[in-house]
């Protein structure tokens, strides 16, 4: 029944010439953004009491865990490769890395040196994500690594 209904609806006069501005319009000049929210997150800080062990395993969930399959990808597999041997200060760049920017695509357009990335940013770890990203080795990257390799480290 909803299908014969839902067929009746798209063959009504008018439903299939309807106007592009229902669409998206990010790009366009006329685009006035007052139909975006926005919706603040709370700021980064520092965990300077946090234990490395917890630090890891945040970071390791962290990297997994984005808003674009892009980075997901790209993190998860850089945090298999480095996160174990990263020291306490090289973990709290990767923190503020990975954590302060709100925008995921800032990220992801650093590490492929698409955009210039903050000053705050320009450390010994962007440039490891920046290497890692070239992939000159030419890895088959195609999903994230399985969670196995975490023992590795605590042995």
């Amino acid at each position: 029944m909803t299908a014969l209904m839902v067929r009746r609806v798209l063959l009504l006069p008018g439903c299939l010439s309807r106007s592009p501005k229902c669409g998206y319009r990010g790009d366009s000049p006329s685009d006035s953004g007052k139909d975006l929210l926005e919706i603040p997150l709370p700021p980064w800080q520092a965990r300077p009491d946090e234990p490395l062990a917890s630090k890891r395993a945040r970071l390791l969930y962290e990297s997994r865990k984005r808003g674009m399959l892009e980075n997901c990808l790209l993190l998860s597999l850089f945090a298999k490769e480095n996160l174990n041997q990263m020291n306490e200060q090289q973990l709290d760049l990767y923190d503020r890395l990975i954590n302060e920017p709100s925008n995921d695509w800032d990220i992801y357009s650093w590490a492929t040196e698409s955009k210039p990335a903050p000053e705050i940013f320009e450390n010994e770890i962007l440039q490891m994500l920046r290497e890692f990203t070239k992939n000159k080795h030419r890895e088959k990257r195609l999903r994230q690594p399985d969670l196995e390799y975490l023992a590795e480290g605590s042995h």
